[in-house]
């Protein structure tokens, strides 16, 4: 039983990278939420706006927490990188899936994604247990 719990489990020792892929796991549950609302209510692609940046604030903000968590101290260092590195990827997909450049308006989101994903970092080293 010990070998299968071994081979099974499956831990990211990086807090960054655990951070990463905790963001993009609930990014991917909102977008299929997101999706059912569009399939199954009047709603259209275009009142979509503000609940797509919904939906990246709280990813962020859990990415954030589970890379402060994992790191036990500078909650708001690997929070923060973690929201860089999150908010660079999905400028990355925009500008290579839409053809779209970059602008001021996306070093103000960079900004941002920093400093929620730092909130959620100094949340989650705060509830790492001594």
């Amino acid at each position: 039983m010990q070998l299968i719990r071994r081979v099974i489990s499956f831990r990211m020792s990086n807090p960054i990278l655990s951070g990463l892929c905790h963001a993009f796991v609930w990014m991917l549950l909102g977008a299929l939420i997101l999706s059912l609302f569009l399939w199954m209510s009047s709603m259209r692609e275009q009142e979509l706006s503000l609940y797509t940046y919904v939906v990246h604030g709280l990813s962020l903000l859990v990415g954030g927490f589970v890379a402060g968590k994992r790191s036990g101290e500078k909650g708001w260092y690997h929070g923060g990188l973690t929201g860089i590195i999150y908010g660079l990827i999905v400028l990355l997909i925009g500008f290579l899936a839409l053809d779209a450049s970059f602008n001021w308006k996306d070093s103000l989101q960079l900004a941002s994604a920093f400093l929620i994903s730092a909130l959620g970092g100094i949340f989650g080293v705060n509830t790492h247990r001594s």
